[in-house]
């Protein structure tokens, strides 16, 4: 007997283990969404709605307290100053704490989207427990990254803002140098827009390299710096488009919302009534369309965060060959390999990861188990090899004659054979001449011998015949 035990095959990735085409990434960054919605639409909303009504309760707390702290004090007093600043400052800090509330919640669906994905890639569905095990390490280098991305744009705005007042101030805030800081400030938004989309598109896979790499913050901005490296447009048009449509359809689910909620409402209490029941319904047409919009919001992330972490595993089947180790740990699984044996399938090799050199990339082919098509590897041409002729030894055969052939148009030509004579007119037989009977052997033994003249032209045969197997 074999000592080989029948395993089933792999189950079906929901990611290809191939290098990916356009299209078959942006469908994939929707579809994705299907393979773990539990997890990533259920978790990625409730945190949304979570950070959202946490913010509006604190900035109504703040902005109540801070209109009863303002109107305690009688005008002209002359702690009103401070009070003014104290309000604004707080005011500010509060907005800080909820940006960075913000910042966080991005940071971790991010992450948990770059881990749900690699499961996925690996035909495996994880609790929330399992990826957040996954993210959790990762998860001061993702808030790092967004906090970078806030400063940088803070930096921006203040530089921009800094130019349009020195501007202005330098002529004593004219209308010409109003209209000239205004016009600068235009400019300057136009054209950061270029910038803006070139490096946000060069570091898209920074969350990806940081949870699935473990790499630290500087490794990650390398990595993606150089895997997104020849597939830029791509990576653009991708994600151009997700936003395209995720917009859409926020814009389709808030535009009708507002009108019909206006409409209603100046229906419902045409008169400015401040009836409770009126004034309920009222807030209920308000906060539902807002309800939506949410909620796309929320999805808008996930699929965003989806399309970036296929485009960071593209690039590294093309540049790296990611999609054979992948494949090597799916069969190594279904046939029982425990995790702790396989190990971590995105962990770089020194050797084949991409390096300052642009790597070559492979061609987009081998859809459902078609084979790639041979590459040539830089490094190995061979110069060709002339052989010497080789002659064989003739073996002997014997002649064999074979008739020939008619072809068309050829006049055929029999080989010299040997046929018998062609029959012959009938000839005038002899007069019928009757020939003796035959006897048996006791009757011819008693018979005479016939005279010598009635005998054959012939030689008589000879008296010691016998018959064939007697004795002789």
């Amino acid at each position: 007997m074999s000592g080989q035990v029948w395993t089933p095959a792999p189950k079906k990735s929901a990611i290809p283990l191939h290098p990916m085409t356009f299209g078959m990434i942006l469908g994939r960054s929707f579809s994705a969404l299907r393979h773990n919605p539990k997890v990533l639409f259920g978790f990625a909303v409730a945190v949304q709605f979570g950070i959202t009504a946490i913010a509006v309760v604190v900035i109504v707390l703040v902005a109540g307290f801070s209109a009863a702290r303002i109107a305690s004090v009688p005008a002209g007093s002359p702690d009103q100053g401070p009070i003014i600043a104290g309000t604004v400052a707080l005011g500010i800090v509060v907005g800080v704490v909820l940006t960075l509330a913000s910042v966080a919640f991005t940071s971790i669906v991010q992450g948990l989207v770059a881990a749900d994905v690699s499961f996925a890639a690996l035909g495996r569905k994880a609790p929330l427990r399992s990826l957040w095990s996954r993210v959790r390490p990762a998860f001061w280098r993702l808030f790092g990254y967004a906090l970078l991305q806030g400063l940088a744009v803070l930096l921006w705005m203040l530089a921009v803002g800094g130019a349009a007042v020195a501007i202005m101030a330098g002529s004593d805030f004219s209308n010409s140098s109003i209209g000239l800081a205004v016009g600068l400030i235009v400019l300057l938004v136009l054209a950061s827009i270029p910038l803006v989309v070139w490096l946000s598109t060069k570091l898209l896979v920074v969350p990806a390299a940081l949870v699935l790499e473990k790499a630290t913050l500087g490794a990650a901005l390398v990595r993606s710096w150089r895997l997104i490296r020849g597939r830029f447009w791509p990576a653009l048009g991708v994600m151009f488009l997700i936003s395209a449509i995720m917009g859409l359809a926020a814009q389709v689910v808030s535009v009708p919302g507002s009108i019909i909620s206006g409409v209603l409402g100046g229906v419902m209490a045409p008169s400015g009534s401040p009836d409770e029941s009126e004034v309920i319904g009222f807030l209920a047409l308000t906060i539902l369309p807002q309800i939506l919009v949410l909620a796309v919001q929320a999805i808008t992330l996930v699929v965003q965060g989806t399309g970036a972490t296929l485009i960071y595993l593209d690039s590294r089947m093309r540049y790296e060959g990611l999609d054979q180790t992948l494949i090597a740990f799916v069969e190594r699984s279904a046939h029982g390999a425990p995790d702790t044996e396989l190990g971590d399938p995105y962990a770089v090799d020194p050797a084949r990861a991409v390096s300052k050199t642009p790597p070559p990339r492979r061609p987009v082919a081998g859809y459902a188990g078609q084979p790639y098509p041979p590459q040539a590897y830089p490094g190995q041409q061979y110069a060709g090899q002339p052989y010497p002729p080789q002659a064989y030894p003739g073996q002997p055969y014997a002649g064999q004659s074979y008739p020939a052939q008619a072809y068309p148009g050829q006049p055929y030509q029999a080989p010299p054979q040997a046929y018998p004579a062609p029959p012959q007119a009938p000839q005038a037989l002899p007069p019928y001449a009757a020939q003796p009977q035959p006897t048996s052997p006791s009757a011819a033994a008693g018979a005479a011998a016939p005279p010598a003249a009635a005998a054959p032209t012939a030689a008589p045969p000879s008296d010691d015949w016998a018959a064939p197997g007697g004795a002789g």
